[in-house]
Formats: structure tokens, C-alpha cells, sequence
């Protein structure tokens, strides 16, 4: 017997309320349900009330503008993953800034066509509808961090909350500037996390394998990002919410200590990292760039897998120009020093890599 198709509920908020009738209408053309507020204050209560798929917002509101209403739904763990979507006559980059900071999804301005509008809603429903699954990993890096005398009911309200989302290669996980909302955890595939220079150079500053926790800084600050995780190839990832992260500090200090020391190695990987990209040449630049890799995603030595990384993002760990690398590995390779196969770069003499330039 095949289920019963189920319509997206989609919550309007708009105080015009002949635009906000012919909003209601399209979408009920679109085959949405929809639900109607028309101001702020209501859209918050019908919000928490008939939990929608997604919420769509006018901005310039008079009881409680559209930011306040993104502020307060985005606080609340009932809705604060929903797709928001602004809808605003508000067109300055300031505007569009100030709602991206505080999680919105997208941000049409009107007049809009009916065409625009439901498009954009596929669109969030496409990339929404397709990652979430609830979670059922097994032994894992975070129950070594949760278990001790007093975890066992932490890990038990993590497991029973977090989810994974699946990434595709090169989506972002999160963008420098916004606001953080959750820890994250690689439980299969690669995650790089890059700053972008005023010239629109990257540079690769961090490395994440399964089993690796990022995101976590940002979390302590209490600040914006300062960088853009970006997925290097497809990707499972576990998402602790920003509060099961605090409960998890505050209520279990050996988890607590074991971040600490993360943020610690941290800062001394990015210490040397600097050093190395002022002082180093380009060969002992690159040779280090493979080095680390080597030792990232192949931790032991016997039966390594090639490294399998794009020249871009291998440049942007070395901190060098792409043509430059390539032609530092076609040296390397004539002196047997890497190999290189349609399957990743091969570290064929991994002492000599580590003693060049010395």
C-alpha cells in the first residue's frame, strides 16, 4: 500500500495583507499548505504551534520586525533548524548581511514572480529533504569522550537528539561569519576548513577525517566563524546542537578537559603552520603539505592509501599558487619521492620528505 502524500506546511508571515493573500495563494497552487500570520508576534506563536516545514518572512513589520522574528525562532530548539526564508522590499547589502547572520536560509526581494518564489522554496526543500536521518551510529569517538561515572545519560540524550546530515562534495558545512548553532562530527568522509584572502585566495587551515570534531571553537568564543567548512569528498556528518554541547561541558569535565586540548593542539598546528608558510621554500612548503595528509587520513604507515586530493585544495594547504605545485610534484615524482596515480599522490620516501629542505 503506497503512504499517503503528505503536503509541506508552510507558515506566512506578512503584514500586507493583500500580498499576503496572493502569496497564500500561490503557494496553495504550489500544492503547499499554508498558514498565515500577519505580523510578527503571531508568526512566532503559530511557529511554535503548528511547526511548519518552512517559514516565510517579511521584514518591515510593526510589532516585531522579520530579524526578531528569525532571532526568537532561532533560539527555540523546536524551530531552530527551519527553513526561513526572507521576503522584503529591503535590498541594501547592510539588510541582506544582518539576515544571513542570524541563519537565514534565502532572501527574495519584491516584487517577486510567483515562479521565483516557489522555486526558491523547491529549492530549500531539496537540500533539506535530502540530508536529515536520524542517527543510529554505533561505538564511537564520542562515547569515549561521553562515558565516566557521570555520562551515561548525556550520551543517551545526545544519541537521542543529534542527527547526521550527508553532504555532498564541496558544500559548505557552515560560512565564515555566521553564527554557530552546533558541534559537528565526521563520521565518514573529509572536511577542510578555509579562509578566503581580500584577492580571493584560499587557504586550507584545517583538516578533518572520520572520527574528527570541528566546529568547536567558535562554539567556546561564542563568536561568528572565522572560516567556511567546506566537504572534500561525500560526507556523513553528526550535528550536536549548540545546548548538548554546553550541557555536555558543563556537566562532564573529563569532556570538557578533552577540548581543551583541541583548541590547544589547535593553536600550535596553526602556529607552525604560519612559520612554515613564511620561512619555509616552496618544495619543504609542499613537502610538508604532503606530510601532514600522510599522516592525517593514513595514521599508520604499512599499507597507506594514496592521498587523494584535488591540486587546488592541496595548493591552499601549502599555501602556493596550483601551477607551482604541480610542478614541485613533477619533480618530486622524477626523484622517487611521491608517486602519482589516477587514485591520489603515493609517498614513496616519506624520511626524505621529512629531512628536505633541512
Amino acid at each position: 500500500m503506497q503512504k499517503a502524500f503528505s503536503m509541506k506546511k508552510i507558515l506566512l508571515i506578512e503584514d500586507c495583507k493583500s500580498l499576503r493573500e496572493n502569496t497564500a495563494e500561490i503557494l496553495e497552487i504550489g500544492n503547499y499548505q499554508v498558514i498565515t500570520a500577519e505580523g510578527g508576534k503571531t508568526g512566532v506563536e503559530l511557529a511554535l504551534k503548528e511547526n511548519p516545514d518552512l517559514i516565510i518572512c517579511d521584514i518591515m513589520m510593526p510589532d516585531l520586525d522579520g530579524y526578531g522574528v528569525l532571532y526568537l525562532l532561532k533560539r527555540n530548539p523546536l524551530t531552530r533548524n527551519k527553513p526561513f526564508i526572507f521576503i522584503t522590499a529591503k535590498t541594501g547589502y547592510g539588510d541582506l548581511r544582518k539576515g544571513m547572520e542570524l541563519g537565514a536560509d534565502d532572501y527574495i526581494t519584491k516584487p517577486f514572480s510567483a515562479l521565483e518564489l516557489l522555486c526558491a522554496i523547491e529549492a530549500r526543500f531539496k537540500k533539506t529533504g535530502t540530508k536529515e536521518q536520524l542517527v543510529d551510529p554505533g561505538q564511537s569517538r564520542i562515547e569515549e569522550l561521553i562515558i565516566s561515572e557521570d555520562g551515561s545519560q548525556i550520551l543517551k540524550t545526545i544519541m537521542d537528539r543529534s542527527k547526521v546530515v550527508f553532504y555532498r562534495e564541496k558544500e559548505e558545512v557552515y560560512c565564515v561569519e555566521n553564527f554557530p548553532h552546533a558541534l559537528y562530527y565526521v563520521k565518514k568522509g573529509k572536511v577542510k576548513t578555509v579562509v578566503t584572502s581580500p584577492d580571493g585566495k584560499e587557504l586550507v587551515v584545517g583538516l578533518y577525517n572520520a572520527d574528527d570534531f570541528f566546529g568547536y571553537k567558535s562554539l567556546f568564543s561564542r563568536t561568528r566563524y572565522k572560516d567556511t567548512a567546506v566537504v572534500m569528498e561525500e560526507a556523513e556528518i553528526i550535528e550536536i546542537p549548540e545546548r548538548d554541547f554546553e550541557l555536555l561541558v558543563i556537566r562532564n569535565p573529563k569532556i570538557s578537559e578533552k577540548f581543551i586540548r583541541l583548541l590547544a593542539e589547535n593553536v600550535t598546528e596553526k602556529e607552525d603552520q604560519l612559520v612554515r608558510m613564511a620561512y619555509n621554500s616552496l618544495r619543504k612548503k609542499v613537502a610538508d603539505a604532503l606530510l601532514a595528509l600522510h599522516k592525517k587520513f593514513n595514521p599508520g604507515k604499512e599499507n597507506a592509501r594514496p592521498i587523494n586530493i584535488t591540486r587546488e585544495n592541496l595548493a591552499s594547504l601549502a599555501g602556493t599558487a596550483t601551477e607551482s605545485l604541480r610542478r614541485t610534484l613533477a619533480d618530486f615524482r622524477d626523484e622517487k619521492l611521491i608517486g602519482l596515480g589516477v587514485h591520489g599522490i603515493i609517498i614513496l620516501n616519506e624520511k626524505k620528505l621529512e629531512t628536505l629542505g633541512d
